[in-house]
């Protein structure tokens, strides 16, 4: 958990304004919930491991003694979603599409780009089981990425009813299959070859791990390696490759049912997807688990070069709401995570300089303290005409003026001296360029909007 200064505030608005904007492009309604929920309401939501890493709240007064929980900090925003849903069913459109961007919490171990307190930006749909909803998610949170500078990440698509068809037909009982995925997410932080010693450890058969093991890495690695080596243009070659794990799928899952309805919406995406034009970006990834443990379908998860671990992920879970509600309500959903992508753009030097370090578009002095009054003048009628001003507070000497307005990275500086005021006008000072001129009164807002264009 940290304290934010000024400039990573402002990293933080711009990036979270960018995305809202994408956001509502789409359609998407806010929406805000409580920091705290009823320790029932979170508890069994998310596996055995998020279970550990709840913020649980002691029961407060009289009950403190009894050392027992009966509140937590959210854990994600999706849970209560859920519960909102639940509770004001009655009040929301038959496809209610959320966006929500709030604080959640984890007792998780810092790391670079994960916290105990972030922000996730997420977008749902609630109400429709079409494929539709996947393919407009992934474009939503694409649209975002690219809006704030990004052109090298991957989305990476897989299916919690692939994942079973493909643990079933390779032998895996289904009383481990819970604990084979749990260590199938960790495959990014710790490589196959340990994930596969734990799926042995936990009584797994040699000849169901070699199958699964097969078709993960030999299978859609020639495949992969077959799309490069063919004449294509990039983009043709994801296709390529995208169309070869899909038959290889196919082959492999054979008739089981819920595995071959997976690997068919699984198609029905990227071809909806191909419509919006994304598609290139989507890479099927059939070892992609993700941990939680309400999704239903689709699993989702953007990924970026230089980072370990994703800048946002999501899903389809059609069984959570039921969880509140008593039945069933279809929903999907995408989350971009803030401060990992904070991180990247900051180390890639994506935020302009003006927007880091910048208060103000210009800064008001005072010349001594018979002008207070009318420096107070001019920098209200600057901030009506849209644009922000700091005003300097004391009567200093003007050159220690410069020096703070230069340290605080503000562009221009106005200047009522004697001589500007008695000819009507203000002078202004470009700090990078050292010039100065004076322009009249009433054109001086005019003067600093044209040079910051």
């Amino acid at each position: 958990m940290r304290d934010f200064l000024p400039a990573d505030v402002r990293k933080r608005e711009y990036v979270i304004g960018v995305i809202k904007e994408v956001y509502e492009r789409y359609g998407f309604e806010p929406l805000e919930t409580p920091a705290v929920e009823n320790i029932e309401t979170l508890m069994g939501k998310y596996g055995e491991e998020g279970n550990q890493l709840i913020f649980k709240i002691l029961k407060r007064g009289e009950h403190e003694k009894t050392g027992e929980a009966d509140l937590a900090l959210r854990y994600d925003l999706t849970v209560p979603l859920a519960r909102v849903v639940a509770q004001y069913q009655n009040e929301l459109p038959k496809f209610f599409k959320r966006y929500q961007i709030q604080p959640v919490w984890r007792a998780d171990r810092p790391a670079r780009g994960r916290f105990r307190e972030f922000y996730q930006c997420d977008v749902d749909v609630l109400g429709s089981r079409s494929m539709v909803v996947e393919a407009e998610l992934i474009a939503a949170a694409s649209d975002a990425l690219v809006a704030l500078g990004f052109n090298d990440f991957t989305i990476r698509l897989n299916h919690r009813e692939v994942l079973t068809g493909i643990l079933d037909q390779a032998g895996v009982p289904a009383d481990k299959q819970a604990d084979a995925l749990i260590a199938l997410d960790k495959i990014d932080k710790v490589g196959q070859a340990v994930v596969f010693s734990e799926w042995l450890d936990r009584g797994i058969a040699d000849e169901s791990v070699f199958r699964v093991m097969r078709l993960f890495f030999e299978d859609l690695a020639a495949l992969e390696l077959a799309a490069k080596l063919v004449d294509l243009q990039p983009r043709d070659a994801r296709a390529a490759y995208n169309a070869g794990v899909l038959g290889r799928l196919v082959e492999f899952i054979g008739s089981h049912e819920s595995g071959a309805k997976g690997v068919d919406e699984l198609r029905q995406v990227l071809q909806f997807a191909k419509a919006s034009g994304i598609e290139k970006r989507i890479k099927l990834d059939p070892t992609l688990a993700r941990g939680l443990s309400y999704y239903t379908g689709a699993i989702i998860e953007i990924n970026v070069p230089d980072l370990p671990g994703s800048l946002g992920g999501g899903g389809r879970y059609d069984n959570l709401v039921g969880m509140f509600l008593g039945k069933d309500i279809p929903a999907c959903g995408f989350s971009l995570g803030l401060e990992r992508i904070i991180v990247v753009m900051t180390e890639r030097n994506m935020f302009s300089a003006e927007l880091v370090s910048s208060p103000a578009d210009v800064m008001v002095t005072i010349w001594n303290e018979d002008s207070v009054g009318e420096s107070i003048a001019l920098a209200t009628e600057l901030r009506s005409k849209g644009l922000r001003v700091d005003l300097y507070p004391e009567a200093d000497k003007m050159g220690k003026q410069f020096k703070y307005a230069s340290a605080r990275g503000i562009p221009f500086v106005a200047i009522i001296g004697d001589d500007e005021r008695a000819r009507g006008e203000v002078a202004i000072k470009d700090m990078k360029s050292g010039e100065q001129r004076s322009v009249k009164r009433a054109e001086v807002a005019s003067a600093l909007q044209n040079r910051e264009r």
